[in-house]
């Protein structure tokens, strides 16, 4: 026995009290627990952060306004002009200057101050001031830009995704149509070409659909690019198309648009700037004054330190801004014309902009009240006569590409009107909705 025990090639094992084996067990379902807690909020956030987020049309411009890198270079230009008040505020510095020399006096030390007269100051401050509001009205411009271009790329992500819909209700319908042929064939109705064709339209469809899902992804990411977002992040678009506008005449958006078109804005403020900066220029012709005051020294037996003044006055005889007043009246009588000129073209194209508008809602209306059923019964009527054996796959053919023709049509005439409305809310320079 011995022997055996001593050259036995398995191990022996000392096995632990029963009451360790049930708290080692207890033990180890405690820590089990604990994982799948931890685990499952994780793996939540996890799906969570997977799905898109849902971002309607305000949020995007709302977005836009705050995140879009060229408003945000745009506001802090305007602190450029805003400096410039401060740097109009500023006053002229005065020299000093010392001189010795061997004649009497040896030594002297002179301050120069130029004198600013005629309130030469207050008219450079408010030409400065002046200025400051051509940057608020650019900045204005700017973001009515980014605003139609956001309104445009946001409706282009929802033409696009669509697309990307309708390309897989075509799928389907080409599958079904597919299945059919087959069915046919295989009872002998039809010759195997009718299964070709079939097979050749389902490729044809998932061909399209891979196309407008990567359309789907680019106009995504020019809807990204514009709020400052990732390019790769998903949105649920939540604002369809045909989301009604409000309902405002021709004459209120006129009357607007002569208030807040950034165009005839920033041109009145030219006219003011010009004011001003005329006013400066009549202040200029002011003779320029400056004082001098300091003292000599080492005159000896004279005397050993003594005062010393002077002024000298600048005589206003052959310049005295002729040629600048000159050409500010000609650049206000400028400024004045092109005033009435483009009075005359924003209300033109306010007009045209809100003629179209409404030339694309009756079209928009027209579709989804009579073409587009009529197309979607026409196409499953050839289907189900398709199906019956009533007629030939080229019928099908015709009516799914009459009904394709219809819907893209439609989605295209939706897009139309978007970018019509956001063209006349640029015209106008205020948001309408």
């Amino acid at each position: 026995m011995r022997l055996i025990h001593a050259f036995s090639s398995e191990p022996s094992v000392s096995l632990p009290p029963v009451s360790q084996c049930k708290h080692s067990r207890r033990f180890l379902s405690t820590i089990a627990m604990l994982l799948f807690a931890i685990s499952v909020p994780a793996f939540a956030q996890t799906s969570d952060s997977s799905q898109p987020k849902r971002l309607s049309l305000q949020e995007a411009l709302d977005t836009a306004t705050r995140q879009n890198l060229d408003l945000v270079a745009a506001r802090l230009r305007q602190a450029v002009s805003e400096a410039g008040v401060q740097i109009a505020r500023q006053l002229p510095n005065p020299t000093v200057s010392f001189g010795a020399a061997r004649d009497l006096p040896h030594e002297s030390l002179l301050v120069d101050q130029p004198l600013e007269l005629g309130g030469l100051r207050g008219r450079r401050i408010e030409l400065a001031r002046s200025e400051v509001p051509l940057a608020t009205i650019e900045y204005a411009t700017l973001e009515r830009q980014v605003r139609r271009k956001v309104r445009e790329a946001y409706f282009g992500a929802v033409l696009a995704r669509g697309v990307t819909a309708f390309q897989i209700r075509l799928l389907e319908i080409a599958k079904r149509l597919q299945e059919v042929a087959q069915t046919r064939f295989e009872a002998g109705d039809v010759p195997q070409l009718e299964t070709v064709q079939a097979d050749l339209i389902v490729a044809r469809a998932e061909t399209d659909l891979i196309v407008s899902r990567q359309q789907e992804r680019t106009a995504l990411g020019l809807l990204n690019i514009l709020l400052n977002e990732p390019v790769p992040t998903d949105w649920e678009l939540v604002t369809p198309m045909d989301a009604p506008f409000s309902s405002v005449s021709m004459e209120e958006l006129i009357l607007r648009a002569q208030q807040s078109n950034p165009e005839l804005q920033h041109l009145t403020q030219e006219q003011k700037v010009e004011e001003a900066h005329r006013s400066l220029l009549q202040a200029q012709r002011t003779p320029k004054v400056t004082l001098q005051f300091g003292s000599d020294f080492n005159a000896p037996p004279d005397f050993r330190v003594g005062p010393r003044g002077q002024i000298a006055v600048e005589l206003p005889l052959f310049s005295r801004n002729q040629g600048e007043l000159a050409q500010s009246q000609a650049t206000s009588r400028f400024l004045e014309s092109e005033v009435r000129a483009n009075r005359r073209a924003v209300a033109g194209r306010l007009q045209a902009a809100y003629l179209d508008l409404a030339a694309r809602q009756k079209q928009v209306e027209l579709y989804h009240d009579r073409l587009l059923p009529a197309g979607r019964k026409l196409a499953e009527m050839a289907e189900e006569s398709y199906r019956s054996g009533k007629s030939g796959i080229l019928n099908v053919l015709d009516a799914q590409r009459s009904a394709r023709q219809l819907e893209r049509e439609y989605l295209d005439s939706l897009f139309a009107m978007q970018s019509r409305f956001a063209e006349l809310e640029e015209t106008i320079g205020a948001p309408l909705n």
